[in-house]
C-alpha cells in the first residue's frame, strides 16, 4: 500500500523551519520528501498546502488506568486529536509486571474485575495489546506501587530480601522493554516509601537510559520542599525525570512560581502539564491527610465510623462545592456529572455530608473534576522550556456520559493557545509534542519527519491548526483499518 501527501508544508518536527513539499509513504515508512509529483500511489491525499507535522507523542496517558485501552481499543478520541503514540504506567500504577496477576494499584481509576487478565510481564501485556489491534501506539512504564503491593501488601517498609525481588523484577522489565518507572508518592502506597527506596529503583532506570516519572508527594503548600526531594534524586542519579501533571493549585502561586525556577536550574529534569485549568483526582484524595491510611478498605472505616467522620467533614480541605463535580465511578453512572452542591442539595445536608455520602455509596472508587487551576500561571507553564504536553486523559468509550475536554482536544487546544496567540512558533511548539519527547523516551524511527521513519503523520491546518487528516503506521486514520504498535524500549 502507497500514499502520496501531496502540496503540504513540512513541519519536520526538530524546529525547522516549514517548507513545501509532498511526502509519499510506502508501506508504514516515509519513503520519500520532496517534489513526488506525477508520482502514481494507490492512494493520494491534496494537502491543500496545510501543515504536515509528525504524529502527536502524549507522555502522559490514563487510558491504562481507566482500562479503556480494553473496552476502547481503538481510541479515537486521540487520535482525531493527532496524537499518534501515548505513554502509561504512570503514577505508580501500570498493568505490568503483574507478580499475581491481579490490578489492585489501578482501584482508584477502575474496577479491576472489568476486564479478564491474562498476562503477567511485559511481553505477555504488550502481547495482549497486540492481539486487540489497538488504535494508536502504546509504551508503558513500571508501577512502582504494582509490584510493592504484590509484595508486601500495606507494609510500610521493605526487607531487604524484598528490596532485591523489586529490584530483579524491574530490571526484568527494563529489559522486556519498559520505558522506565514510575511513582504516586502523592498517593497512600507511594507515601510509604522513603527516598533510599525509591533511589534504588531509579539507579536501576539510569542503567537502561529509561525515564522517571513522578506524582509529587505535595502539590499544594509543600510543593517546593516536595520538589527538592526530586532534583536531590536527580543530582545524585542523573536519571531523566518527568514531574507529573504539574500544575498551579490556586493559594499556593508563589510558591509555584519559585518550584518553577529550581526546576529549570535542574539538568535532566521535566514536567508534564496540560492546558485546562481543572485537576482530576482519585476521590480519597479529598480527605485530610490523617484519614489516608493503608488502603481503600482502611479508608472507608473512617468515612463509616460516626466518631472519625465527624473529624473528616470538619477538617476537608476543598475548593467550593460547586467546583468538585463527580468524573467517574464504577457502576454509579447516575452520580456522574453532578456537583457537591448539587448533591448536598438533593439530600438536604451540607456539602461535607454530602461529600462522605458520595465517599461512603461509592467505595471511595471515584475521580473528581475540581477547578482549582491558576490559569494564568499555567499557561506560562506551558511554554517553558522543561514542559512536555500530555492529556492525563483515558480514552472515551461509545454513551459515556460526561467527558473532559482533555480527553478530546489537548493537543489542539496546546497549539492554539501556544502557537494561535503568538507565544511559540508553530515549529517550536510541534517540536515539544514530537521529537523532544521522542527522544526523551527513546522512541526510535519516531518524532519526525524524516524518510525512513514510521509514517505516523498529522496534516494541520493552516488556519487554526485542528488535525484534517492522521496517519497511523501508513494507514489513514478513518478510512482504513488502523493496529497501532505495543512498543518496546531498545536500550
Amino acid at each position: 500500500m502507497s500514499l502520496l501527501i501531496k502540496g503540504v508544508q513540512v513541519v519536520d518536527g526538530k524546529g525547522g523551519e516549514p517548507y513545501k513539499a509532498d511526502v509519499l509513504v510506502q508501506k508504514n515508512v516515509i519513503s520519500a520528501i520532496g517534489n513526488l509529483k506525477g508520482k502514481k500511489t494507490d492512494r493520494v491525499l491534496d494537502g491543500l498546502g496545510h501543515y504536515i507535522t509528525p504524529g502527536f507523542i502524549d507522555v502522559h496517558n490514563n487510558a491504562d488506568h481507566y482500562l479503556s485501552l480494553f473496552n476502547n481499543p481503538a481510541q479515537k478520541n486521540f487520535v482525531k486529536q493527532g496524537i499518534t503514540t501515548i505513554i502509561g504506567g504512570h503514577c505508580g500504577s501500570s498493568l505490568a509486571p503483574l507478580l499475581y496477576g491481579n490490578l489492585e494499584s489501578i482501584r482508584k481509576w477502575a474496577d479491576p474485575h472489568d476486564i479478564n487478565v491474562d498476562w503477567h510481564t511485559v511481553p505477555e501485556l504488550l502481547e495482549t495489546l497486540e492481539r486487540i489491534s489497538i488504535g494508536l501506539n502504546f509504551g508503558t512504564l513500571v508501577g512502582h506501587s504494582t509490584i510493592r503491593r504484590a509484595l508486601v501488601g500495606e507494609r510500610s517498609r521493605l526487607l531487604q530480601r524484598e528490596l532485591d525481588v523489586f529490584k530483579g523484577v524491574l530490571e526484568r522489565a527494563m529489559r522486556d522493554g519498559a520505558f522506565g518507572f514510575s511513582s504516586g508518592l502523592g498517593y497512600v502506597h507511594g507515601k510509604m516509601a522513603s527516598k533510599n527506596e525509591i533511589k534504588e529503583f531509579v539507579d536501576i532506570v539510569k542503567k537502561f537510559d529509561g525515564v522517571y516519572s513522578v506524582h509529587l508527594r505535595d502539590e499544594g503548600d509543600k510543593i517546593l520542599d516536595a520538589v527538592k526531594e526530586i532534583i536531590a534524586l536527580v543530582k545524585v542519579s542523573g536519571a531523566k525525570t518527568i514531574i507529573s501533571h504539574f500544575r498551579p493549585i490556586k493559594g499556593f502561586d508563589r510558591e509555584f512560581e519559585e518550584t518553577l525556577k529550581y526546576i529549570n536550574d535542574t539538568e535532566n529534569l521535566y514536567f508534564d502539564a496540560y492546558p485546562y485549568d481543572v485537576s482530576v483526582r482519585p476521590l480519597y484524595t479529598l480527605l485530610p491527610d490523617w484519614a489516608q491510611v493503608e488502603n481503600i478498605e482502611a479508608m472507608l472505616e473512617r468515612v463509616r465510623t460516626k466518631k472519625t467522620a465527624e473529624l473528616i467533614a470538619g477538617d476537608f480541605k476543598t475548593v467550593p462545592a460547586s467546583e468538585i463535580l463527580i468524573g467517574g465511578v464504577p457502576h454509579h453512572e447516575y452520580l456522574v456529572g453532578k456537583s457537591i452542591e448539587d448533591i448536598a442539595k438533593n439530600l438536604g445536608v451540607s456539602a461535607e455530608k454530602a461529600l462522605l455520602h458520595i465517599m461512603d455509596v461509592t467505595d471511595l472508587r471515584a475521580v473528581v473534576f475540581i477547578k482549582d487551576v491558576n490559569e494564568e500561571l499555567l499557561k506560562r507553564a506551558l511554554v517553558d522550556e522543561k514542559a512536555l504536553i500530555a492529556s492525563h486523559s483515558k480514552g472515551v468509550v461509545p454513551g459515556e456520559f460526561m467527558v473532559h475536554e482533555r480527553s478530546v482536544g489537548t493537543f489542539p487546544k496546546y497549539l492554539n493557545m501556544v502557537v494561535g496567540d503568538g507565544v511559540l512558533s508553530l515549529e517550536e511548539a510541534i517540536s515539544r509534542i514530537t521529537y523532544k519527547p521522542a527522544e526523551l523516551f527513546g522512541i526510535k524511527d519516531r518524532g519526525l519527519i524524516k524518510e525512513g521513519y514510521v509514517a505516523d503523520l498529522v496534516v494541520l491546518s493552516k488556519n487554526d491548526y485542528s488535525p484534517k487528516h492522521v496517519v497511523v503506521g501508513g494507514k489513514v486514520f478513518e478510512e482504513e483499518a488502523i493496529k497501532g504498535e505495543a512498543l518496546r524500549h531498545k536500550t
